[in-house]
């Protein structure tokens, strides 16, 4: 397991497009979050120990903050094939076991998460949909980092990093302060798994 941080990217950079296939039989784009006014992606998967111990504070996110219209999609990009736990029927026993809030969905391809410069699990980006109200999606890039200060043990928790960007989008902040990288395993990429003989 490879440990990584996510990159830098740039703030106020637009969400690039992209179609994806979820666990509840539904396909998600863009366009299917056209009337919030932000929207969280994260890439994730079913194994990744840091996404296990995350999961639960990612579907309180989304449920706290549906109301104010802030939605939340999670993204599976690893290979299936390097790790059987990722496939996407796996996908779908997940979201009923961890009782997730949000959709859940397969980027096969491996394109959306290489778009987007994903490289860990999990890997969060907090957009605003600058294009609110008018009926149109057009979603730029206000935080990059992690969720909080403690992954692992929720009772240390001092700074709700993730939460308090999205309170600040709400707020109409620009400048959400020092955004610190998230930290999990690697995305496992396609040439990375064994050729088989």
């Amino acid at each position: 397991m490879a440990l990584l941080h996510s990159t830098q990217s740039e703030l106020g950079s637009r969400a690039l497009a992209f179609s994806l296939s979820g666990v509840d039989g539904k396909t998600y784009s863009l366009d299917s979050f056209k009337n919030q006014k932000a929207l969280l992606i994260v890439f994730m998967c079913n194994h990744c120990p840091y996404v296990i111990a995350i999961h639960d504070r990612l579907s309180e996110l989304a449920r706290e903050f549906a109301s104010k219209e802030v939605a939340v999609l999670g993204i599976n990009s690893n290979d299936p094939n390097y790790k059987e736990a990722d496939s996407f029927e796996n996908m779908k026993k997940t979201a009923k076991e961890w009782n997730l809030a949000f959709p859940y969905v397969m980027d096969e391809t491996q394109e959306v998460a290489r778009s987007y410069d994903a490289v860990c699990t999990p890997d969060p980006y907090l957009y605003e949909n600058v294009a609110w109200g008018t009926g149109g999606a057009d979603f730029r890039l206000r935080y990059r980092g992690r969720i909080d200060d403690s992954w692992k043990d929720p009772a240390a928790i001092q700074e709700q990093s993730l939460k308090r960007a999205i309170e600040g989008v709400l707020a109409g902040k620009k400048d959400l302060g020092n955004q610190v990288p998230s930290m999990g395993c690697s995305i496992k990429w396609k040439e990375l798994t064994p050729k088989k003989s």
